[in-house]
């Protein structure tokens, strides 16, 4: 069982900067690919960025490239996001999620967090 909980998440201006993490406990935890989604008000939750247990492989999805970046420290077991130049169209909760197979963890993880909030006012 593997255990996720984010925060970072709060309120920014549009073009401001924000950095989520995810913590995550458990057993073997750090085998895991980890990843992102967020879903927005009236949508349906979408994936954003993955990272694989060793870090080596990062995915973003192609409408957020340039500006989010994922990264993850083995030691702390922790993974995070960074966002920058934010906009409204990003106001959503933000999910942590793992996996232990790479190409499900883009899709269909194994774990979730329970999401933390950004709302990005204009």
């Amino acid at each position: 069982q593997v255990q996720l909980v984010e925060s970072g998440g709060g309120l920014v201006q549009t073009g401001g900067s924000l950095r989520l993490s995810c913590a995550a406990s458990g057993r073997g935890v750090s085998s895991y690919h980890m990843a992102w989604f967020r879903q927005s008000p009236g949508k349906e939750r979408e994936f954003v960025a993955a990272i694989s247990a060793n870090g080596a492989l990062k995915h973003y999805v192609d409408s957020v490239k340039g500006r989010l970046t994922i990264s993850r420290d083995s030691a702390k077991n922790a993974v995070y996001l960074q966002i920058n130049n934010l906009s409204p169209e990003d106001t959503a909760l933000y999910y942590c999620a793992a996996g232990v197979r790479w190409v499900a963890v883009t899709g269909t993880p194994d774990y979730w967090g329970q999401g933390t909030q950004v709302t990005v006012s204009s």
